[in-house]
């Protein structure tokens, strides 16, 4: 039987209580796109504005969770899915086929669409999405991290499925920073120390 020195049973020691961290594979995944970013969405604030009627009208409405707005005379209508133009056709119809107008123009415009970032982050929120908004500016819009955050395992959700991403990879390479879409959730977890 062979006898092992300090120095063996030190380092075995150590070696034996250290977790070896998978190594990066350099790569983000890719997040494929919503069917339409034209397309409206629960969140989305709408401006709708009825003219050409001797009682014109600028409505701002919010798209709610079940992808309902409400307008005067004519009620709930579903938004959710259909594109500003799509919306505006059938504002106006029910307007018409309710005869409470015989003709009238409707004009339907979003004015806010938003991007959700919460968990350790300064300042968790929504964050008004822009076409070149991607994940590592929303969690700089939202203030950075806190001192605790997890920046290589930052979820992203979109359409109910979550991906994973390192934040410290995506700014050290733009490619590796996915943008973001209308109505995406970012969550920021928490180091387990």
């Amino acid at each position: 039987m062979r006898i092992l020195g300090p120095a063996t049973i030190a380092l075995a020691v150590i070696l034996g209580g250290c977790q070896t961290a998978e190594a990066p594979t350099g790569r983000n995944p890719t997040i494929p796109s919503a069917a339409s970013s034209s397309q409206l969405r629960p969140g989305d604030s709408l401006t709708v504005a009825i003219i050409g009627v001797p009682d014109p009208s600028t409505n701002a409405v919010q798209i709610d969770d079940m992808g309902i707005i409400s307008l005067p005379y004519i009620g709930t209508l579903k938004a959710a899915g259909e594109t500003t133009g799509g919306l505006t056709q059938r504002i106006r119809e029910a307007y018409v086929s309710k005869k409470i107008y015989t003709s009238v123009d409707i004009s339907v415009s979003v004015t806010e669409r938003y991007v959700y970032v919460g968990g350790e982050v300064e300042k968790p929120g929504r964050i008004i999405w822009t076409p070149d908004l991607t994940a590592a500016k929303a969690v700089q819009a939202a203030g950075g991290f806190t001192l605790y955050a997890k920046e290589d395992k930052v979820s992203v959700v979109r359409n109910q499925v979550l991906y994973e991403l390192d934040i410290k990879l995506a700014q050290k390479s733009p490619s590796q920073d996915p943008k973001l879409e209308p109505g995406d959730s970012i969550q920021v977890s928490r180091t387990a120390f």
